[in-house]
């Protein structure tokens, strides 16, 4: 398999048509980002970008690399395009040793109604994922460069949800309404939602994905990947759950470990943080805007009238470009 390959022109032709704005490795969103070398080659004309709508197969694929407070994805842009993830494809992506390495991979797409871009998540077994904060927030922060905007509106499976760059550089994503009923959830039967009947009496929350919140003495003394497997196989839960350790450090302060569903352990998770501080807030243990401290970095949610929201540290990382070797041998 040749290597995959790597360097701030990969991702010139798919940027393109949005601005082409390029990164640096190792930027993240309170750094402005640079242009493209004066001396590199020009942007990608409007027949290069439909070159791009060529089969992934044929041309090899770019990619992103990006991270928020350690929760890591890999990003393509299939706008121009038919999305090209597959099951297969996310599960060789997602390999750490073979492939490049994930928690989340997000696809943009083009939208056809009134959003910006649409977006689409799947883990690294392979399986779709209905949100992803943390990767909302990454590629909101990226979209923003490409298109010249402090604000936009992308659809994910939840529906619509609004971004926007406040006065310090942050990028806020509105996550939505929590879902507490137990058929949006969904759990097997209807029971109370804040009181599960397990030990400890965890709370569940929809975020678009389903969240069981366990709130315990000392979350930094759960080990997730001990713990986490089993919870997330609970029947209460038919789709399968996200599991999140979560423990009250001050005042709207929370200690927050996740493991979550199809990837297993992981530094951080968006969604998970918006649950974990839904239940909180609903245990009295909180008010509606909490800082959470997670094993990769310090995430910020504020329950508002028209949705939580969410925000954090955003990391681009790297581009390159997936050669055609790796993905001849991805299966259909």
């Amino acid at each position: 398999m040749k290597a995959v390959g790597g360097g701030q022109g990969g991702n010139r032709g798919v940027l393109a048509k949005s601005g082409g704005v390029g990164y640096r490795a190792g930027m993240d969103e309170t750094t402005a980002p640079d242009r493209l070398d004066e001396g590199a080659a020009p942007l990608a004309t409007a027949p290069e970008v439909a070159a791009v709508a060529e089969p992934v197969r044929d041309s090899g694929a770019a990619f992103y690399k990006m991270h928020g407070a350690g929760n890591d994805f890999v990003v393509i842009d299939s706008r121009g395009r038919a999305p090209v993830t597959t099951e297969a494809l996310a599960c060789a992506l997602g390999d750490r040793h073979r492939g490049v390495g994930f928690d989340q991979l997000a696809e943009i797409r083009d939208d056809a109604g009134l959003a910006d871009f649409a977006l689409d998540f799947w883990n690294a077994d392979g399986s779709r994922a209905g949100a992803c904060g943390n990767a909302s927030r990454c590629v909101a922060s990226m979209m923003m460069e490409a298109l010249g905007t402090e604000k936009l509106r992308f659809r994910t499976a939840r529906g619509i949800l609004l971004a926007e760059r406040d006065e310090g550089g942050r990028v806020w994503v509105n996550m939505g309404a929590p879902q507490m009923e137990w058929q949006a959830i969904p759990l097997a039967r209807a029971i109370d939602p804040l009181r599960l009947p397990r030990p400890g009496l965890p709370v569940a929350v929809g975020m678009g994905n389903p969240h069981m919140v366990h709130i315990v003495p000392d979350a930094g003394a759960v080990d997730p990947a001990r713990d986490g497997p089993r919870h997330e196989r609970d029947a209460l839960f038919p789709e399968g759950t996200n599991v999140e350790f979560v423990s009250v450090t001050g005042p709207d302060r929370l200690r927050m470990r996740v493991w979550e569903r199809g990837t297993g352990v992981t530094l951080a998770c968006g969604s998970g943080a918006c649950a974990s501080a839904v239940a909180a807030h609903l245990r009295g243990l909180t008010g509606r805007r909490v800082v959470l401290d997670l094993d990769g970095g310090v995430l910020e949610v504020d329950w508002r009238e028209d949705g939580i929201w969410l925000t954090g540290p955003v990391a681009p990382v790297f581009d390159g470009r997936l050669s055609p070797a790796f993905l001849a041998g991805v299966g259909p």
